[in-house]
């Protein structure tokens, strides 16, 4: 049984037919929420091949979970959720643990604080490529995403001084990569 959507797709309407699976339903919410998901993905992964295998894995999730959607809650965060974990799963499947302890990172001198103000977004995702998985990880997680480094010790089966290692250490890399403007690769 097929619904009739109006021109707009109410997103009730989207979700109920992407519970039953319909095709044209889930092409048209992949289309819908592709541009700002990729943009989640790029941040975790090596390379824009990587993201989208995350973004590709995220919506199958997606599309397997989409009965457990909440109506009434942001459809964007939901799916967003799902990205980030599916990074994070990605992370665990296909990086080996460098564990770091705190009392090896290096102090941050800020002196430089503003090199950031003078690149591009694009620069800058860039830049975040460039940083090895673990700290890529911890960066994101903390500083975009929000989480506390208990957390993030927890989602990526870390300690916490790790997490928290990986982070000054990812700080550091970032300054000195946008600093210079060497992001490792051409592109």
């Amino acid at each position: 049984m097929d619904i009739a959507l109006l021109i707009n797709h109410e997103e009730n309407d989207l979700i109920t037919a992407c519970i039953r699976q319909e095709k044209w339903a889930q092409k048209l919410m992949y289309e819908e929420y592709y541009g700002k998901m990729m943009g989640v993905c790029l941040r975790y992964a090596n390379n824009e091949d990587d993201a989208l295998d995350i973004l590709h894995e995220g919506f199958i999730k997606v599309f397997q979970h989409i009965h457990k959607y909440q109506p009434g809650t942001s459809l964007s965060a939901w799916i967003r959720r799902i990205m980030v974990n599916t990074a994070i799963d990605f992370y665990r499947k296909n990086i080996r643990r460098r564990t770091e302890d705190i009392d090896q990172a290096v102090h941050i001198d800020n002196s430089d604080a503003d090199a950031v103000s003078q690149c591009s977004e694009r620069e800058i995702l860039k830049a975040v490529q460039v940083l090895s998985p673990a700290y890529r990880a911890v960066f994101n997680l903390y500083v975009i995403e929000g989480y506390s480094h208990k957390e993030i010790a927890t989602l990526l089966d870390i300690t916490e001084s790790t997490s928290r290692s990986n982070l000054v250490k990812a700080r550091v890399k970032l300054k000195e990569i946008l600093t210079s403007r060497d992001f490792g690769y051409e592109g």
